[in-house]
């Protein structure tokens, strides 16, 4: 196959290779053994199913003019395309500075939480102590040795990881089931209405992050135009009923009433779920739970490494970055110069919190995952006002799928972007250092994109043009990829 060295590969991706990529970068397995977890103690308790389904419904209603969008437009930019195409260059670019700094410590955080659980797990199972800087060395050379083969060998290593992960917790999940049953108490409204369930729904919507990179991979999918619709809503809703089935598991298992003051207690040591898993489980597969949670942090890694790839190559694309980053490689279509960019900022970061002797989890991890789940959060609002906004302008007709849906969709966004806002600590699960003034940064972020958008109007003129000019590439592929195949 035959291609130019800006250009990422083409029809390669189906429907199933974009939802096992974003599914791997929720990462089921970490987000039930963490995020849930917390969510189950700083949250309503019982009440966080409940708050997984609300999450559901916010997200499906914004997918609905998600879904419209991706039909008009098919770029590597993703939400920063989106809100070009919706808002206008300047906008844009505050929304791409967003993306590619939020994703970007969003990897090195998970650098940190991938090698503190390897050398973890490593030490528990197998009693081979080594720091957690060396795993996580380590999973940054796989990382970047899977990425250079091309994105179809990234989704098939990852829909593997993806299978693994899922069908431990599925067992633990019935086991309950069969062995316990489900508790409709998680459901009443004592449950519901208990501590604080704004923070239950954040937490919720916290385990969704990684759905929106579908649209990053439209010019290397088969058919963008239908795959990255339906790639989004099966994701969303897998996710949205996986985790919610999960947590009911957990709290069940637990007692759906006491289940807030059960997962405080196990908050310190961040075992709810492996306790379960012990009980329901036993021993051995409990082992080979805490070893697939491994599996997952690092396809976690990789699958947002592809994701923060992209937003560098887009940029780099257009001339805003420099160009090296946009180029790809010829074979296959990776964007090799990006990809290393990117790994060696996550490695950098994590390498200086390595030196500081500061905790990979409650110093590296808190900071760079908290600060990237903000940003992410942020980018999906600036996305749904950004749809909301091109379809009023072209008068489109289509109200529920245009307006009414997706205006429902971004006023949720917008009341968990503020309660991530405003409960950023908690949020990042931790209050030590700068880490309560991070959410500053976003309004940093934001004068910058303004900042560089008005110098490059002015002295970059073509620069500045090719942000709008330059958005989409032709996803079809062109004669010579056909025969080349």
């Amino acid at each position: 196959m035959s291609r130019d060295d800006t250009s990422l590969a083409k029809n390669v991706l189906g429907v199933p290779g974009i939802v096992f990529l974003v599914l791997a970068a929720v990462a089921p397995l970490t987000g039930m053994v963490v995020i849930a977890a917390i969510g189950i103690a700083v949250g309503n308790g019982g009440g966080m199913v409940a708050a997984f389904l609300l999450a559901t419904v916010v997200l499906l209603l914004f997918a609905v003019g998600y879904a419209q969008m991706s039909k008009v437009l098919t770029s590597a930019g993703g939400f920063y395309a989106f809100v070009v195409k919706g808002l206008g260059r300047t906008p844009g670019l505050v929304a791409g500075f967003v993306a590619m700094l939020g994703y970007n410590c969003f990897v090195a955080g998970a650098i940190g939480t991938s090698g503190f659980f390897t050398s973890t797990a490593i030490d528990d199972v197998l009693g081979l102590r080594l720091d957690w800087f060396f795993w996580s060395a380590l999973s940054v050379v796989l990382v970047l040795l899977l990425s250079r083969r091309g994105i179809a060998v990234s989704a098939k290593v990852l829909g593997v990881s993806l299978i693994l992960e899922v069908s431990i917790l599925l067992i633990m999940d019935f086991s309950v089931l069969f062995r316990h049953g489900f508790s409709f108490a998680a459901f009443s409204p004592s449950v519901l209405f208990q501590g604080a369930s704004g923070l239950a729904l954040l937490f919720a919507a916290n385990a969704f992050i990684g759905f929106e990179a579908t649209a990053l991979f439209g010019e290397e999918a088969k058919d963008p135009k239908r795959t990255i619709p339906r790639a989004t809503y099966i994701a969303i809703g897998f996710i949205g009923v996986f985790a919610a089935f999960t947590t009911w598991a957990v709290v069940s298992a637990i007692g759906a009433e006491q289940a807030q003051d059960v997962a405080v207690a196990h908050l310190s040591s961040g075992d709810l779920v492996l306790s379960v898993a012990q009980e329901y489980l036993g021993g051995p597969l409990t082992k080979v739970m805490l070893l697939l949670l491994v599996v997952s942090l690092f396809a976690a890694l990789l699958a947002l490494h592809n994701s923060a790839t992209r937003y560098l190559y887009a940029l780099g694309r257009v001339g805003v970055l420099p160009r090296l980053l946009g180029r790809t490689d010829p074979r296959n279509g990776a964007p090799r110069y990006a990809s290393i960019v990117q790994l060696i900022f996550g490695s950098l970061v994590a390498l200086g919190f390595r030196l500081a002797g500061l905790d990979p989890v409650a110093d590296l991890t808190a900071s760079m995952t908290g600060f990237g789940t903000l940003g992410i959060l942020t980018l999906q609002l600036f996305a749904a006002v950004a749809i909301l906004v091109h379809f009023r302008r072209t008068r489109d007709r289509r109200i529920v799928k245009t307006l009414i849906a997706p205006g429902l969709g971004a006023v949720g966004l917008g009341v968990i972007v503020t309660l991530a806002i405003v409960n950023f600590p908690t949020l990042a699960g931790s209050s030590n250092g700068i880490v309560p003034q991070l959410p500053w940064l976003l309004l940093v972020v934001a004068l910058a994109g303004l900042a560089l958008a008005g110098w490059l109007r002015r002295f970059r003129p073509s620069v500045y043009a090719a942000l709008e000019t330059d958005l989409e590439r032709d996803p079809a592929p062109k004669p010579s990829d056909v025969v080349g195949q």
